[in-house]
Order: C-alpha cells, then sequence, then structure tokens
C-alpha cells in the first residue's frame, strides 16, 4: 500500500515545468489576496477574463441558462460559487469543488485606535484557532475595508509593497520574562496582549494652542489616516480590518519544490479548484466551484456554508433553465457530488508522536483524501461512503493521477472539520480532499508543489466525470 513519491512522474524537462510554473503562479496569488475579499475580487476578474458572467446580470436580463453557460455569483464580496452548464440538467445533480477563502489572522476590534505612554497601538481580536505566541514579533501588514456612511467602501492594504511600514505585536524581552516561561503555552501570550504597535510620533503642538493636546501619538496617526485615506476615527465602527503576516510567499527548500506562505489553509484548495473550473469545458454534469468564508470559525453567518446563498443560488439557475419547483432543487442538491477541498495535516518528522503512520498524509505523495474527519469517537465528522470512495479511486487511477488516504492525527489526539458535513445534510456524496500542510494555522505554513499540482489534476477530473 506504499504510495510512490508523485515527484517521480515529472523528471526535470516540460513535465517538472509544468509543476514548477503552476506553482509560481500559486505562489504570486497567495502573496497578493491575503484575505476572503481580495480572494473574490481576483477571482471575479480572472473568471470574467475567462468569459463567466454574473448570474445577477443574467437575472436582471432574463436570459435564459443553457448548457454551455459559465455564470458567477459574487455573494457580498467574500465567497462566490462559479458554475459552468453541463448537458443534461442540474436534477441529475452537480460535480461540486466546495474549499473556504478565510484563514486564520487577527482582527481589529470595532474601538480599536488607542495610545498608551505615547505608543499608538491597535486593539485585535484573533480569528480561528491558532497558537497565540506564533504572532509576535513578525512583521505584519494591514488589509480589509472602511465602510463609510454615505456608501463608499475604501480598500486598506499597508505592509506589503517594498516601501511599506510594517506592524507588529511585541514580546517580552529573554532577561524579564522568568515568570512568563512558567506558563503554559496556551497562556505565554494571552488574547488581550496581541495589540499592535502602529506610531510613536506625537502631533506638533500648534501655535494657539497653551498646552499640549492629549494622545498626541494616536491625533497624529488619526491624521495621516485622514490625510492618505480620508478616514475618520469612527469609520472603524464599520470596517473590517485583518493583521497578516507581510511579504511574500517564497520558494522553500534547497530544491525549490515546496512553498512557504500565508494561508494555504485553505487556499492551496481553492486556487486549484477555481483553476480546474476555468478549465472545464463543456461537460455532461454542470461543475460548480464554491468557495466560502467563515470556516475558521464554524461556517456561521451569511458568507458561510451555513448560509442558504449556495442553495438559493441553484434555485435562481433552475428558474432560468425553466425547470424550478421545489422537487427539482432538492434533487439537485441531493444527486451532487462533492469533493469538500481543505487541506490536511503533513507528516512531520520532528512530531511523529502525534500521528499514526499508515494513516498520515505526507509531502510529494498526492492529493489527500479524508475519508471521515471529527475528533475522538469521529465526532462531528462527514463519514463518506465507501462506494463514493471507490468511484473517486477509479476515476484518479483512471489518470494516473497521485493521492493518498489520512487521517487528522492519532484517534485521541484532537481532530478537526471542514465544510463537508454541511452540504452532505442535503444526501449528496462528500468526501474531504485537499492538499497536506505542514505548520497549519501558523503565519508561515508549508506545502508541497508537487501534491498542489497533483490536486489540480485531481479536480479537474473530478469536474469532467459524467
Amino acid at each position: 500500500m506504499e504510495n510512490k513519491n508523485a515527484w517521480q512522474k515529472y523528471p526535470e524537462g516540460e513535465d517538472r515545468k509544468k509543476v514548477m510554473d503552476f506553482a509560481e503562479d500559486y505562489r504570486k496569488f497567495i502573496s497578493k489576496c491575503k484575505t476572503e475579499r481580495e480572494c473574490v475580487r481576483e477571482f471575479e476578474a480572472l473568471a470574467r477574463r475567462a468569459g463567466f458572467c454574473d448570474l445577477k446580470e443574467r437575472i436582471a436580463s432574463g436570459a435564459q441558462i443553457k448548457a454551455g453557460d459559465k455564470v458567477y455569483v459574487n455573494h457580498m464580496g467574500k465567497a462566490m460559487a462559479l458554475f459552468v452548464i453541463g448537458q443534461q440538467g442540474l436534477e441529475r445533480g452537480m460535480n461540486i469543488l466546495g474549499a473556504h477563502i478565510d484563514s486564520p489572522r487577527l482582527d481589529l476590534k470595532q474601538v480599536p485606535l488607542y495610545e498608551d505612554t505615547e505608543m499608538a497601538m491597535f486593539d485585535t481580536h484573533y480569528y480561528g484557532g491558532v497558537k497565540k505566541y506564533q504572532w509576535v514579533t513578525l512583521p505584519l501588514a494591514i488589509h480589509g475595508v472602511f465602510a463609510k456612511k454615505d456608501g463608499t467602501v475604501t480598500n486598506i492594504n499597508i505592509g506589503d509593497a517594498p516601501t511599506d511600514p510594517v506592524f507588529g505585536v511585541s514580546d517580552l524581552l529573554i532577561h524579564l520574562s522568568a515568570e512568563q516561561l512558567d506558563k503554559k503555552a496556551a497562556k505565554v501570550i494571552e488574547g488581550e496582549k496581541l495589540d499592535l504597535l502602529i506610531g510613536s510620533i506625537p502631533m506638533e503642538k500648534k501655535e494657539k494652542e497653551e498646552k499640549e493636546p492629549e494622545d498626541t501619538v494616536k491625533e497624529n496617526i488619526l491624521r495621516i489616516l485622514k490625510e492618505k485615506y480620508d478616514v475618520e476615527e469612527e469609520d472603524f465602527l464599520s470596517a473590517e480590518i485583518e493583521v497578516v503576516p507581510a511579504g511574500e510567499a517564497r520558494d522553500y527548500g534547497l530544491d525549490g519544490s515546496m512553498i512557504m506562505g500565508y494561508g494555504h489553509d485553505d487556499r492551496v484548495c481553492a486556487y486549484p479548484s477555481f483553476q480546474a473550473i476555468l478549465d472545464l469545458k463543456d461537460p455532461l454534469t454542470t461543475g460548480v466551484c464554491l468557495l466560502v468564508d467563515k470556516e475558521e470559525v464554524g461556517s456561521m453567518g451569511a458568507t458561510g456554508m451555513h448560509s442558504r446563498f449556495f442553495e438559493d443560488t441553484v434555485a435562481e439557475l433552475l428558474n432560468l433553465m425553466g425547470d424550478f419547483s421545489e422537487l427539482s432543487l432538492r434533487r439537485a442538491m441531493r444527486n451532487s457530488r462533492m469533493l469538500s477541498s481543505d487541506v490536511s495535516a503533513a507528516f512531520d518528522p520532528n512530531y511523529p508522536e502525534v500521528t499514526e503512520k499508515r494513516n498520515a498524509a505526507y509531502f510529494g505523495k498526492g492529493l489527500v483524501f479524508n475519508k471521515y474527519t471529527g475528533s475522538r469517537g469521529k465526532s462531528g465528522s462527514n463519514d463518506a461512503n465507501a462506494e463514493y470512495m471507490a468511484k473517486i479511486r477509479s476515476i484518479l487511477d483512471g489518470r494516473n493521477i497521485t493521492f493518498q488516504t489520512s487521517e487528522l492525527g492519532k484517534v485521541d489526539q484532537g481532530g478537526g472539520g471542514t465544510i463537508a458535513y454541511i452540504l452532505a445534510n442535503y444526501g449528496m456524496q462528500v468526501i474531504d480532499s485537499g492538499v497536506a500542510v505542514l505548520n497549519m494555522h501558523a503565519p508561515w505554513e508549508i506545502i508541497s508543489k508537487v501534491d498542489l499540482y497533483e490536486a489540480l489534476l485531481g479536480y479537474q477530473a473530478f469536474l469532467e466525470e459524467a
């Protein structure tokens, strides 16, 4: 049952170049797109260039949807779905690739800006499952939007351009950290200590002022925000500002076989899923790429998978195809097949004790399938049917695509979940699949380039299956 290393399929030359070229395109993407909003903006622009039409435009025009049409939905700028309409009706089901585009990070609180001992700070609230101690002393960038009362939205991206300043969370010096080092890892850095240092120059005193104004450093920061971005302090009340690692993703390893970057979980699955839908031509079964928000915090909210935006979109499609009814919608969802494309934990030689080697994911062994996730006694898992796993094996083996199966660590070690169970609630066939990741949920994660390429091939093969 030992899987061969996928690199063996790609000797030096044109075959190896295809792997490296795709990885380079992905490296540029995750360097540029570090928030769910940035991902959707980029994907929408690429989709329109590839001939996809906004479904809202189709609805407004009343134009019918037919086989071969390519449409997409941008849902609140933080989730999207793309469809290539198949020759057979939607009632027969869809082939769905589903991934999430949010990643662990620090978010600014709604009232974040304050001054302490003439240092300007941003107060943050961490998002998703993080080891808080990993986020100190790193160069960090600020990405996000300010939504103003007049309806305008201002995009912010500070810290990633070569000439930009960066920001950071300070840590206690080793000389004074005796008590800190006695704490458990979960308490070494507390959530309320993850405040961002953003400035230290006070506002200059005006000639007519008799005394120095209070919080002069904070006032200077507000002056800069007003001059550069036309942002007032109260605009933070309606802002979504994310703090992420600054800098580009980088090739990793002397052989350049890996990529270190922020947000591999889960953009390393979202990107090949998106590319696979762009490559899909005249399918028999409708192909779908579903990209959602909020997975890292339970998939709740209007842009998470628990919302009904995907179901509602399928209903709109059925209506434009002249085939809508409650029964046809239920059949379309129930008869679908899905790859819940999310990352798996790669075997780490530094920490072998948390995994069981026969059922672990490894770098270089290709696309990973998790028949079940959950924790301990499979709690909260989607457990795929054996018949569906057999079908997936047949598809991939038929095209010589390298894949492996895995569990998320030893039985009692921990566990995790994905969006798989949410779609499975419709009665459709769903299995987790994705790319193995080292340092998962850390600011800088690592993936294998050849696994990324095998994921692309696997997703393409799945979408093309009748």
